[in-house]
């Protein structure tokens, strides 16, 4: 019985250690000082760094570089949305960068997504290539949202057209919300990768998401990749916020 009670608890310390890698912290702040404190408290405990338009806009490319030069991967996420060859342009300057995966907006299409895809390809001799993600519906939107902007479709019915779209373009994967995670995976099956955001921990606030779902239900909905931003770096250990999360999805 006690072989077994230990087994099993080697079992969950493995899994645990599996799981973090799947968790993309995102680097939510104003200052290179914030995101360089964070990425040093949690270097090597989680898979990637995700960069946004927040704090791209205030500290730009080096520290995109300077993570990546700490032996850390960076998810940055642009949501590019423009005509296509702007597009393909900033998607080029994200490979140089070395980011291992980049967001492109759907809604720019299906020409855009394809030409981003095409000419990423021929850079794998030289380099490798980001993973082309395409984020479908924002987690801040609800159907009522969707209407004012002139949308007359269910979230979900939104979510799969638009996927549709980036797979007939040969993007890598796809950013949705865990609402829609588990239709995803029964339309596309593993097909493309799936990251989360709208992720918090039971017993946090959802704050501005609106399609929001704790680690364990996204993970069990079929989700590759969870994005996790302020329940862990709005913490005073991030660490600790991070090793209580992985914990809790597997107690019971």
């Amino acid at each position: 019985m006690l072989q077994a009670k230990s087994r099993g608890n080697r079992q969950k310390e493995e899994d645990i250690n599996m799981d973090h890698k799947r968790i993309i912290v995102a680097l939510d702040v104003n200052t290179r000082q914030e995101a360089l404190h964070l990425v040093n408290q949690l270097r090597g405990q989680v898979g990637l760094f995700k960069i946004g338009s927040q704090l791209f806009t205030s500290e730009g490319p080096s520290l995109v570089r300077d993570i990546i030069d700490m032996g850390e991967q960076v998810f940055l996420d642009l949501k590019f949305h423009d005509i296509p060859t702007t597009v393909v342009k900033a998607a080029l300057a994200a490979q140089e960068l070395g980011v291992s995966m980049v967001t492109l907006h759907t809604c720019g299409g299906l020409k855009m997504m394809s030409m981003v895809v095409k000419e990423l390809q021929p850079a794998l001799l030289r380099s490798r290539r980001p993973w082309i993600l395409g984020v479908t519906v924002l987690t801040s939107l609800g159907e009522r949202d969707l209407k004012e902007v002139g949308c007359d479709f269910p979230v979900q019915d939104q979510v799969l057209r638009l996927a549709r779209l980036a797979q007939q373009a040969g993007l890598d994967g796809l950013v949705a919300s865990p609402a829609e995670v588990e239709s995803l995976r029964r339309h596309f099956g593993n097909s493309l990768r799936i990251v989360t955001p709208g992720i918090r921990p039971t017993g946090t606030q959802g704050d501005d998401q609106s399609r929001i779902a704790t680690p364990a239900a996204a993970f069990r909905a079929g989700a590759d990749y969870l994005v996790i931003g302020r329940p862990i770096i709005a913490s005073s250990d991030p660490l600790a916020s991070l090793n209580q999360i992985l914990k809790s999805m597997h107690d019971g």
